[in-house]
């Protein structure tokens, strides 16, 4: 199988009125699911580099009726380039984006920026095995040292499709 938006967002805990950040929202799968998950009193923030993924995901928003998206153009690369406030997210999503960035570090304290205290954050990213993946792959154990030295624990990892892993972090 394939990732599985649905599957994997389901070991977020994601509940109504949450406040939802997707970094490189790209095609928008994670953001039109989590804002069915967080409900009208909720709120999704999808941040992107690319203005016309931003707009096909507004409208492809408004025609499910879900009205809790906001696309954002920003730089998940540097620190305050998202242009959202400090402690605004509940949860933040990181998927098939790490294999991108060039300024890993600067993403992972942009991410712990934007998070609450006790916010989690899901990662989804390319397995080195993949034949269909990327010929740079993020490792997981990479990713896991990169969020776990600036003061994120571990909560869960696994497997996130055939082709993907899964690592979900809490920010202490």
């Amino acid at each position: 199988m394939f990732s599985d938006p649905a599957s994997n967002l389901a070991k977020l805990g994601l509940s109504e009125g949450q406040k939802v950040v997707d970094l490189g929202a790209g095609s928008g799968f994670y953001t039109l699911e989590s804002a069915k998950r967080v409900g009208a009193s909720g709120r999704v923030y999808a941040v992107d580099v690319q203005k016309d993924l931003l707009e096909r995901l507004r409208a492809m928003g408004a025609n499910q009726g879900s009205h809790n998206i906001e696309v954002v153009w920003g730089n998940v690369e540097k620190i305050g380039g998202t242009k959202l406030r400090e402690g605004i997210a509940d949860r933040v999503i990181a998927s098939n984006i790490l294999f991108q960035l060039e300024k890993t570090d600067e993403f992972a304290l942009e991410v712990k920026r934007l998070l609450k205290p006790w916010g989690k954050l899901l990662i989804v990213d390319w397995t080195e095995v993949s034949v269909l993946g990327p010929k740079n792959f993020f490792p997981s154990m990479k990713a896991q040292t990169l969020f776990e030295k600036i003061g994120f624990k571990l909560e869960t990892s696994f497997n996130a499709g055939d082709h993907h892993y899964g690592l979900v972090f809490i920010k202490q």
